[in-house]
C-alpha cells in the first residue's frame, strides 16, 4: 500500500510538473508537494512511527534526488514577483548563496542515492544516515530563502 501511494504521489507530481512547464512557479510548488511527501515519508520511519523499508526509503530518496537535480531550473528572474510564492527576494539578491544552498542539496541526494544502492539502505540505521543530510539541507535552505 506504502508504495502505491508513493508512485502516485510522484506520478502526480510529475504530472503537475509537466503541465505547468510555462509556469515556473507552479513547477515549484509541485516539486516541493513532491519533496514535502518523501520527506513526510522519511521523517516517519526515522521517527518508528512508519514501519521502514528498503524500497520505501529507496522511493523518499530517489524523490528527494529528482527534486534536488530538477529545481534550481525554475526560478527565472521575474518569477519571484507572483502572487502565491513562498520564494524569498533573497534567492534572486543573494544568487551565489542560493547555489551554494542547491549545490548542498544535489550533493547529499547524490550521495544518499548512492549509499542507497539497487534495492534501498538495508535498514533504518542505514536510512537514517544517508538522508539526514538532505533534510538538513532543506532545513538551512528554508531557514534563509523561504518567505515566511
Amino acid at each position: 500500500m506504502q508504495k502505491t501511494l508513493i508512485a502516485l504521489s510522484l506520478i502526480a507530481a510529475t504530472a503537475t510538473a509537466a503541465f505547468a512547464a510555462d509556469d515556473p512557479i507552479a513547477v515549484r510548488k509541485a516539486l516541493m508537494q513532491s519533496n514535502g511527501a518523501a520527506a513526510g515519508l522519511a521523517a516517519g520511519m526515522m521517527k518508528k512511527e512508519i514501519d521502514y523499508s528498503p524500497a520505501a526509503g529507496k522511493a523518499a530518496i530517489a524523490a528527494l534526488h529528482a527534486t534536488a537535480e530538477a529545481f534550481g531550473e525554475f526560478f527565472p528572474e521575474g518569477s519571484d514577483m507572483g502572487a502565491d510564492t513562498k520564494a524569498s527576494a533573497a534567492i534572486w539578491e543573494n544568487p551565489e548563496g542560493w547555489q551554494a544552498e542547491l549545490d548542498q542539496f544535489k550533493a547529499a541526494a547524490a550521495a544518499a542515492t548512492e549509499a542507497s544502492g539497487r534495492a534501498g539502505p538495508a535498514d533504518l540505521a542505514a536510512f537514517q544516515g544517508a538522508v539526514g543530510p538532505i533534510l538538513g539541507t532543506c532545513k538551512s535552505c528554508h531557514e534563509k530563502f523561504q518567505a515566511r
